[in-house]
């Protein structure tokens, strides 16, 4: 199977859908506001605070996908809301592959840094390791941020 990276389109929300719910570590809640963004940014063609990246397969369907934008009031620095990539195919470089899109795509628009805010929690173990073996360093812990006991780590790449 061969993948190749694209813009986001109407058609794909339903496929975006099922990409979801089918990744373990997102609850309910956690997909409710991935597919937020998915619609703000499917219904304003025109608004530049989500910005999207998809990984489909060889029938164009979503297999994995990147949610970034500018961080307000900052000069040229952006956050990753999401990147979420099937879970039959996780470690298969698909993600690495939307997070050198999310960057290039970044340093185009002058940004100078990704920011990546993520749990500590036991199930996203594999997540902060792939963040750590792509060049970006947890910078930050705060200390029962979600829940008690569940920390929020943050890794921050400098793209300048």
């Amino acid at each position: 199977m061969t993948s190749k990276l694209r813009s986001m389109h109407k058609e794909d929300r339903s496929g975006l859908a099922g990409l979801l719910a089918g990744i373990p570590s997102f609850d309910a809640e956690d997909q409710a506001v991935a597919l937020e963004l998915v619609d703000i940014a499917l219904s304003d063609a025109d608004q530049n605070d989500y910005l999207f990246v998809l990984a489909v397969d060889d029938n164009d369907q979503p297999i994995g996908y990147a949610c970034y934008g500018p961080t307000p009031l900052t000069d040229g620095t952006y956050d990753l809301y999401w990147i979420a990539v099937t879970a039959d195919l996780a470690g298969k470089g698909i993600g690495t592959s939307l997070l050198r899109a999310v960057e290039e795509d970044l340093r185009r628009r002058k940004g100078r840094m990704l920011i990546i805010e993520t749990s500590s929690s036991e199930a996203y173990d594999k997540t902060r390791q792939f963040y750590l073996k792509n060049g970006y360093p947890l910078t930050e812990t705060i200390k029962d941020f979600y829940r008690p006991g569940e920390d929020r780590v943050t890794f921050i790449k400098r793209l300048d």
